[in-house]
């Protein structure tokens, strides 16, 4: 159901703030007072018109009373309420008139709303690098390996009275050596931590790919509109795409990239799309793949490169390999996937490995305050032509998109709903079956 908007909060702060009754802003509107009061109390809209007379009336712009950042500010306060301590109950049927009375409170609070937000998104994603990374638990080691190194190499040279001057030589050589060892060891981890484009040898290649696809938003252009686009040319002299091996996997990514454009082009997709969720059956990819005659799997990957600001729902993608590590990421709002190591093993994402080419879709609910809701569809497939000599290799594939109206449709269908975090050490829900070590946020 549409909230109303703050227009008649508005309207009533600006006409005490001129000292102008109610009758007589009503006589100048040309509309009885009783009326103005339900407009002002929010129990009535005023229509373009009588706005347009009401802002000549008070001698404002236009704009002043029409809605804009408020409403946006009304969402934030919502999520900022369902973040209150136990037994704390804020007016959420008051918070209209909080924020047209005390805009500069409202404003606040909601800043320090989404402040929170973003440092406990940040907090997740350093502990999942702190926990898990491959490359910084590597270069730790290697510093630690050069300092015990050095250490026990100048324990020789102080415990040692009468060393012979041939050996005292190669042992201040090795300190020499371990103590530079030690120094690239530390440049190359500053300049990872601090994710600068260099090649350093510590970032993986995977991670260089990411960082590339998003400057690009996960979608290139070349690979949109060309027939014949140059994958190396595209890939060549990118700040991101440091070592060769991220090129490489820059240039296979473009390349089946380029064969889902083909397969599926953007205005055919987009169009099927629009067409699904206006006419309120809400959002199918099964029956979208087979009305535009693509596989499922393709279809995911069209769906999470749709440009931004298109006013379709945004999408996500996961895939895996059968070991379950994760070989792509395409982020969405609200939504933390771990860098390094397992995700929640409950994702639909690790379901369907069990069950191949079984497609399977669920309601998924991540912690939070509000808790962030997505439909989510997953399906494993053989990467490889099948056959029946081993191994059997498979990628999975899991799209997510928030629940909204528009994505659940007018009658909803009937999904398991399932309660999923990001991974177990930053998952506060204590009672996971599926937990596999303890958490560090419970409590």
């Amino acid at each position: 159901m549409p909230r109303s908007s703050l227009s008649g909060t508005r309207i009533r702060a600006l006409r005490k703030a001129r000292n102008l009754a109610q009758a007589e802003l009503a006589r100048l509107t040309g509309i009885s007072p009783s009326y103005l009061n339900l407009i002002e109390h929010n129990k009535r809209r005023p229509g373009p018109a009588l706005l347009t007379a009401i802002a000549g009336a008070l001698n404002i712009p236009e704009q002043t009373l029409a809605r804009g950042a408020e409403d946006e500010l009304v969402e934030v306060l919502r999520a900022a309420a369902a973040m209150a301590a136990p037994g704390i109950l804020p007016e959420l049927d008051r918070l209209e008139e909080f924020v047209g009375r005390f805009p500069g409170w409202a404003g606040q609070l909601g800043a320090l709303t989404q402040r929170v937000a973003a440092q406990e998104r940040a907090i997740e994603r350093f502990s999942d690098r702190m926990a898990h990374d491959p490359n910084l638990s590597a270069a730790l080691h290697e510093i630690v390996s050069a300092v015990t190194a050095v250490q026990s190499t100048a324990a020789i040279l102080v415990e040692t009275e009468e060393l012979d001057a041939d050996w005292r030589g190669k042992f201040h050589a090795n300190i020499h050596a371990d103590s530079q060892r030690m120094a690239r060891a530390a440049e190359a981890l500053v300049a990872y931590l601090d994710t600068s484009g260099e090649e350093t040898g510590l970032a993986a290649p995977l991670e260089e790919l990411e960082s590339w696809l998003a400057r690009h938003d996960h979608r290139i252009e070349a690979v949109e509109k060309s027939a014949a686009p140059d994958f190396h040319a595209l890939t060549r002299g990118e700040a991101e795409l440091a070592s060769q091996a991220a090129r490489e996997m820059a240039r296979a990514w473009l390349a089946e990239a380029h064969a889902d454009a083909r397969a599926l082009p953007l205005a055919r997709l987009v169009a099927a799309l629009r067409a699904t969720l206006d006419g309120g059956q809400g959002f199918d990819p099964e029956r979208l793949a087979r009305d535009l005659g693509v596989p499922l799997v393709r279809l995911f990957r069209r769906l999470a490169t749709l440009p931004e600001g298109s006013g379709l729902p945004r999408f996500g993608l996961v895939e895996c390999d059968g070991s379950g590590t994760l070989t792509r990421r395409r982020p969405i709002e609200g939504l933390t996937l771990p860098r390094f190591g397992g995700a929640c093993p409950v994702w639909p994402l690790y379901q369907a490995l069990v069950s191949p080419l079984r497609p399977l879709s669920a309601l998924v609910e991540f912690p939070g305050r509000p808790a962030p809701r997505f439909l989510a569809f997953a399906l494993a497939e053989p990467s490889v032509p099948a056959g029946f000599a081993p191994p059997v290799v498979l990628r999975a594939s899991m799209l997510l998109t928030p629940a909204t109206p528009a994505t659940l449709g007018e009658t909803p269908a009937a999904l398991p709903h399932l309660y999923v975090g990001s991974n177990c050490r930053i998952c506060p829900r204590l009672d996971c079956i599926a937990r596999r070590e303890p958490s560090i946020v419970a409590g």
